[in-house]
């Protein structure tokens, strides 16, 4: 028997090595729970036990993160989902309508995500309160739709916001002017986590308030939280009481994202042993959405991957639209039971997300979030239905703002669809500079939106106007230098034009 010194001790320092380092994890978690704990004495009475509910899972997420070596996925082990596993739209819709529609839709339950706020957008609140179409915010749209629905089909399908603590006052408020519309509305929060220093990986927070130096010290976080803290509410079991068995969830600034009855059957009529506990709605990518999550076969489940999980020498094999041709809309169908179930066995898996921020003040800090797709691989017959563009229709920024203002679309009981009068279905690609990024400076620029029903693209730089009845066709860039001033005149009509600074108009 041959002995090697050598193995021998790279042995031993390998243990070491990892004795040490399980050694700083224990003593990072018991500092962290020794930070909340007393978070948590300096407060009393209801607040104290949410807090209490919040800070349990946020520490199962931090030992998480502290056990988590190297990237989630190994490139290698990565397959192409089944041909099964991911079903076009057009087989799911050639099946028809559910046989009872009515029955079907009262085993229903609209779930808009609700956290965030329109700073990104130059908005104070609630995102889901930006005037998007005729006056319309996020969630009037919301409300007419569902509402529509329970008129059309004698239903009573309700809606169920998921808030934050930036949200849950200001939508609160809003939600009396719904009292009289067929629609009943509930909310529950998601939790409210602790910002981490990065550098000492403890909490920033001195106390359990939001004001003052605590103001930037806690975070929603992420839409995956929506299991816990939808069961921790109590209104998961209230509506699993109520006969309700799936909930379609989806962001709530995602225009497209309205109830599909094709998809509703598909749930609905699958025999019991066979039930689909998660759809989830993806679409093509285009060059624009290459940072999209996309679904793969991972260890013989269906799986998102997103770009945060990619090791680095495989981030452009992953934005490839050859490779890679579909991501997630983040529009879920997932059965109520199937999230009783996990939550009760704590079975979520979901992989982390860790955000990294500066605070005003210059601290590095970082966010541990989950996304709510992420928990697919989780659930019993997961499937994937690769759905038209037209339901996805995000409004993130006032380029997107723009198109859905636009001619492009007509409202009919608060939801968009593209307007027959458009030759092909795609949407144009709209790029407008940093002066219109701030919703109210944006609509100051147009004195009424163009019409876009021709266009395939455009790029708008510096500081432009645009009059009223101005038409915009095939591909126009207009660019102001700085300093300079462009007014588009009322009544232009701009095809395949370049117009730069000093207003010269030029064939493209």
């Amino acid at each position: 028997m041959e002995f090697c010194l050598g193995d021998l001790c790279k042995g031993d320092a390998e243990r070491g090595m990892a004795q040490f380092e399980e050694m700083m994890r224990q003593q990072l978690e018991s500092s962290m729970h020794s930070e909340l704990e007393k978070l948590l004495d300096t407060t009393t009475g209801p607040e104290k036990e949410v807090s209490r509910k919040d800070f349990e899972g946020f520490s199962n997420l931090f030992h998480r993160f502290l056990q988590v070596k190297g990237p989630s996925v190994e490139w290698i082990k990565i397959r192409r989902p089944p041909e099964d596993s991911i079903q076009p739209y057009d087989k799911i819709a050639a099946r028809g309508l559910p046989n009872n529609v009515a029955e079907s839709l009262n085993k229903l339950v609209v779930v808009k995500l609700n956290g965030g706020l329109g700073t990104s957008m130059g908005c104070k609140g609630p995102k889901s309160l930006i005037s998007v179409r005729n006056e319309n915010t996020f969630l009037d749209l919301t409300v007419q739709q569902i509402e529509h629905l329970n008129k059309t089909y004698n239903t009573d399908v309700p809606l169920v916001l998921m808030n934050s603590f930036n949200t849950d006052e200001d939508t609160k408020k809003i939600l009396q002017k719904y009292k009289h519309h067929r629609v009943k509305i509930h909310t529950f929060n998601q939790s409210r986590y602790p910002r981490i220093n990065k550098e000492s990986l403890l909490p920033v927070a001195t106390d359990l308030s939001m004001k003052g130096p605590n103001a930037e010290a806690w975070y929603p976080p992420g839409h995956g939280d929506i299991y816990a803290s939808f069961y921790n509410s109590g209104l998961l079991d209230q509506l699993i009481a109520q006969g309700r068995e799936y909930i379609f969830v989806s962001n709530i600034d995602n225009l497209g994202a309205t109830v599909d009855l094709h998809i509703l059957r598909q749930l609905v009529s699958q025999p019991n042993g066979k039930r689909c506990e998660f759809i989830m709605e993806v679409t093509d990518k285009t060059r624009a959405d290459v940072k999209g999550g996309t679904l793969i076969q991972y260890d013989g489940k269906l799986r998102l991957l997103e770009i945060a999980q990619v090791p680095k020498a495989h981030v452009d094999e992953f934005k490839s639209v050859s490779k890679f041709k579909i991501f997630n809309t983040n529009n879920l169908w997932i059965s109520l039971a199937a999230i009783k179930r996990l939550q009760e066995q704590s079975m979520m898996d979901m992989e982390i997300i860790v955000n990294p921020k500066t605070l005003d003040g210059g601290l590095n800090i970082i966010q541990l979030e989950t996304a709510v797709g992420a928990a697919i691989k989780s659930f019993d017959n997961a499937l994937g239905i690769n759905v038209p563009r037209s339901r996805f229709l995000p409004v993130k920024t006032t380029s997107d703002l723009l198109l859905v203002m636009s001619n492009l679309y007509s409202l009919d009981a608060g939801s968009l669809t593209m307007s027959p009068k458009r030759e092909f279905p795609t949407t144009p690609h709209v790029k407008l500079g940093c002066s219109f990024t701030k919703v109210q400076e944006y609509l100051t620029r147009f004195e009424s939106i163009p019409d876009m029903l021709e266009l395939d693209h455009l790029t708008v730089s510096g500081d432009v106007t645009f009059g009223k009845n101005v038409s915009l066709k095939g591909t126009v860039i207009i660019i102001a230098n700085h300093g300079d001033r462009i007014d588009i005149p009322a009544g232009s009509m701009l095809e395949n034009k370049i117009v730069s600074g000093n207003l010269r108009i030029m064939d493209h």
